[in-house]
């Protein structure tokens, strides 16, 4: 059976440039790629499916599966690296994409907080609240409580929505504002709360709820 499709390296301008089937084709085989997503449709459909789904494609075995399974955890890993903590937050699009990484694949709701000193430093990210499809409750208590553990000066906020819709609610504004209060009582500034979608976050700064 055929193996990996041998790409040439290229830049990453480059490889954006090519299709999803050639992509995949470096990992598994141009003939398997183009069965695995012509059965799924897209590549998120198929990294999220049943293993047992995948296994029935024919051609795909233990060591393809295995070989898919690790490629949306290498992303993650290789975005929370991004951000690792003592860097500097150089721009809104690198905190949009770490926390996509870490939360738009989640099917369940999730509340995090990244921590930061005065010089914009991660400090910590942390995920504080988990809860069902439907949503969690948040304590802003334990957002203050932990932001003055780590010397925080600042904080970003996120969750996401399962639905892969990244509209805030307005229990999201609520609670942005409660959580805004708060910390303003112990002098740390709240510079965003993100709500991460599927492939976009929203940010409620920019809509003007800060």
């Amino acid at each position: 059976m055929p193996g990996p499709l041998s790409m040439a390296p290229m830049d990453e301008d480059a490889l954006m440039e090519r299709s999803d089937t050639d992509l995949l084709a470096a990992v598994l085989d141009r003939r398997a790629a183009e069965r695995l997503l012509l059965r799924f449709g897209n590549l998120r459909t198929l990294l999220k499916a049943e293993s047992r789904e995948i296994l029935a494609c024919d051609g795909v075995g233990r060591g393809r599966l295995g070989a898919l399974r690790a490629l949306p955890e290498l992303a993650r890993r290789f975005y929370a690296e991004s951000l690792p903590a003592g860097m500097a937050i150089r721009s809104p699009a690198d905190t949009e994409r770490f926390l996509q990484s870490r939360m738009r694949h989640l099917d369940h709701e999730l509340f995090c907080c990244l921590y930061l000193d005065n010089r914009h430093r991660v400090l910590r990210f942390d995920e504080l609240f988990r809860g069902t499809i439907d949503g969690t409750s948040v304590y802003p208590r334990e957002v203050v409580k932990e932001a003055l553990a780590v010397n925080a000066a600042a904080v970003i906020l996120a969750h996401n929505h399962p639905s892969g819709v990244a509209e805030p609610s307005q229990a999201d504004e609520r609670i942005t504002r409660r959580l805004k209060s708060a910390l303003e009582l112990v002098d740390i500034r709240l510079l965003d709360h993100l709500v991460v979608g599927d492939g976009r976050a929203t940010s409620l700064a920019a809509r003007g709820i800060l």
